[in-house]
């Protein structure tokens, strides 16, 4: 699994769903992630409202091999649905 996550770096929950990432990478449990910091790449909202094909009012958004996720909650439900870190990070 590779994992995309659009955010700003001023967003505590986008920090946190980077955080998530490294640690499941760390863990084995994906291949890796990128993280796109939106104001510095010039992605807008609207941009991702297109990939996710629905509109986008919140960040981060996460995406797991291409398909959407959601935000930071949609994606540690995602980690612990699938049982990916032993822990979850929200504990």
């Amino acid at each position: 699994m590779f994992v995309v996550i659009f955010g700003r770096l001023s967003c505590p929950f986008c920090v946190r769903a980077k955080q998530l990432a490294e640690q499941l990478e760390q863990a084995g449990s994906i291949e890796g992630y990128r993280y796109v910091d939106m104001p510095s790449e010039g992605v807008s909202k609207d941009d991702i409202a297109k990939t996710a094909g629905k509109p986008i009012h919140t960040v981060p958004q996460v995406f797991v091999d291409q398909q959407h996720v959601g935000g930071f909650s949609e994606f540690d439900q995602f980690v612990r649905d699938r049982q990916l870190l032993s822990t979850s990070s929200t504990a």
